[in-house]
């Protein structure tokens, strides 16, 4: 049975008014942005719980300067090429010749220690802990994606009847659903094993729920419309390459599984293997990351032309500067015809004050969520951000 497709018409008028009422309301927020405030004494921090919100405030309050990114990347140039000329020497001298030391390391120790701290300090490097000096142990919790509450997320196409290509997941009867709702996302990760292959190789767990929330609709007594579930386990590695002026920094793989806890017709859910790669350049991240279904039986999946609309990968791009955090993700089915599909978002946080954060997100293509999978529609949230997740 083919997917119903359903098109986006265009919004009425009273629907525009309203999303731009909401929009006025909200707007002011930048105005009011300012840096977040440093601790009065560095004695404030002592009673933080976690390790790594504890260092980052005495870093705050004591003034400690960013890494220098550019002078490790230097260094371990330098100490690569240091290491391949003794290595020659050993071709050339057979003899075992003493080689210098300094006061803390023997010389090959030091080398290698400035070649695995490639990046120290880099945008990925403080997202994934990935240079030597730079790891923080296990089962600490860190920033994953962006946390956040939107107390206005306004779609301008709602889909009243979901639908898949199995009959038992497709909706007959139309949903009460209202166009404007709330939206909140959660999401954490930890390091579970580190270092897995010598000083290399770590094992992270991550979960992420986002939920779609009728707040404003008391008629149907303010249900939750849609919430997505994804935990996922991914092991990391740290790379030192340059392509195209970026820094390869890292490479991992993964696997996700991603649900929406209901019972037919609206069950959706699908597992897959991601791979990522990770590059990064100044205040610059960017994220690619491909995927491979882990395919179902016929009759037990919810959703078998995901693939199609929701996308094969996605590619992630972060820019950081001032305390302002821009994300612009891209996905696509990588296919052409009916089956070219995808889908573009873009978050931005900024400082409020001290440690809130203003939050704006606009969606527009298909999978916005997994009800919505083959459902194209654009949406525009403001609110708050919880977490920077840069």
């Amino acid at each position: 049975m083919p997917p119903h497709r359903h098109e986006a018409p265009r919004p009425s008028l009273a629907l525009a008014c309203r999303a731009a009422a909401t929009l006025a309301v909200l707007a002011p927020l930048p105005a009011f942005a300012q840096a977040a405030a440093a601790p009065a004494t560095p004695e404030a921090c002592v009673s933080i719980g976690s390790d790594v919100e504890r260092l980052a405030c005495y870093d705050t309050a004591l003034g400690r300067a960013a890494r220098d990114t550019r002078g490790a990347d230097i260094a371990a140039k330098e100490a690569k090429a240091i290491q391949q000329n003794l290595e020659l020497a050993e071709e050339v001298v057979p003899e075992p010749m003493p080689a210098p030391s300094s006061d803390v390391y023997p010389m090959e120790d030091t080398l290698h220690r400035a070649i695995a701290n490639a990046g120290k300090g880099s945008l990925l490097d403080s997202r994934w802990e990935l240079a030597t000096d730079s790891k923080l142990g296990t089962w600490n919790f860190r920033a994953y994606k962006p946390m956040y509450l939107l107390p206005a997320f306004w779609s301008s196409n709602v889909n009243q009847t979901p639908s898949s290509p199995n009959p038992n997941n497709t909706v007959t009867t139309p949903l009460e659903v209202d166009d404007l709702e709330a939206k909140f996302q959660l999401s954490f990760k930890t390091k579970a094993w580190e270092n897995i292959f010598g000083d290399n190789g770590d094992l992270w767990m991550a979960y992420t729920q986002s939920s779609r929330w009728q707040v404003y609709s008391p008629d149907t007594s303010r249900p939750f419309r849609e919430t997505n579930y994804e935990p996922e386990v991914m092991l990391t590695f740290r790379n030192n390459y340059r392509l195209a002026g970026w820094n390869g920094r890292l490479l991992g793989i993964g696997v996700n599984h991603q649900s929406n806890g209901r019972a037919d017709p609206l069950s959706r859910s699908w597992n897959r293997v991601i791979g990522m790669i990770g590059l990064d350049r100044d205040n610059w991240a960017l994220t690619v990351r491909p995927w491979w279904r882990v395919k179902e039986s016929a009759s037990d999946d919810n959703n078998r032309d995901i693939e199609d609309f929701v996308g094969r990968g996605d590619a992630t791009l972060v820019y950081v500067r001032g305390g302002h955090q821009f994300a612009i993700m891209g996905r696509h089915s990588l296919r052409g015809g009916d089956r070219s599909h995808g889908a573009v978002q873009l978050d931005w946080g900024f400082p409020i004050h001290h440690s809130l954060r203003g939050h704006v997100q606009i969606f527009d293509g298909y999978g916005e969520s997994l009800i919505d999978y083959n459902h194209r529609s654009t949406y525009i949230g403001l609110g708050v951000s919880l977490l920077e997740w840069y």
